[in-house]
């Protein structure tokens, strides 16, 4: 059986809830091809959160060595984007961050989020969290970093979609 698989998105963020912006975001497209940017705290991005910081291991201080500008990350992300939809399996989180990212940026998202939920049947979704987190054992890479998140989505994606086949 031939399963096209959806492109994902993931972000990470500062910390949760008002003030958070996004430090990182992560995509799989269709083929696969997996790109990531660290993102650069604009200068009235202020809120940081020391437990956030320890599940995604990403400190201020490489972001503002590392990251990109968020303009830089919104030119690339429309440039490569363009037309397309991205499903996040943390939709309001993610299509918030990237709300601000683009608000900053000063530019309008020329890709849309929504949640991998519209792709899956409720079946499905039952069967979601646990396939997820049997990849995270069997892969064997870090979690709450972007690029590896995206991988992960859609190998369970497949998995759930082979599942109930």
């Amino acid at each position: 059986m031939n399963i096209s698989v959806p492109p994902i998105i993931d972000l990470e963020a500062s910390g949760f809830g008002r003030g958070s912006y996004p430090i990182e975001v992560g995509f799989a497209l269709e083929d696969r091809e997996v790109h990531s940017f660290l993102i650069k705290p604009a200068p009235g991005w202020l809120h940081w959160s020391v437990e956030a910081e320890l599940i995604h291991g990403i400190p201020r201080e490489q972001l503002l060595e590392e990251g990109l500008t968020p303009r830089e990350v919104a030119l690339k992300m429309n440039d490569m984007l363009r037309g397309k939809t991205l499903y996040s399996d943390a939709w309001s989180f993610d299509s918030s961050w990237m709300g601000r990212l683009f608000d900053e940026a000063e530019l309008v998202q020329r890709f849309r989020i929504e949640t991998i939920n519209k792709l899956l049947t409720p079946e499905q979704m039952e069967i979601w969290h646990d396939t997820k987190k049997t990849l995270w054992t069997e892969m064997q890479i870090v979690r709450h970093r972007a690029a590896n998140d995206v991988q992960v989505l859609q190998e369970t994606f497949m998995r759930v979609v082979q599942a109930s086949a």
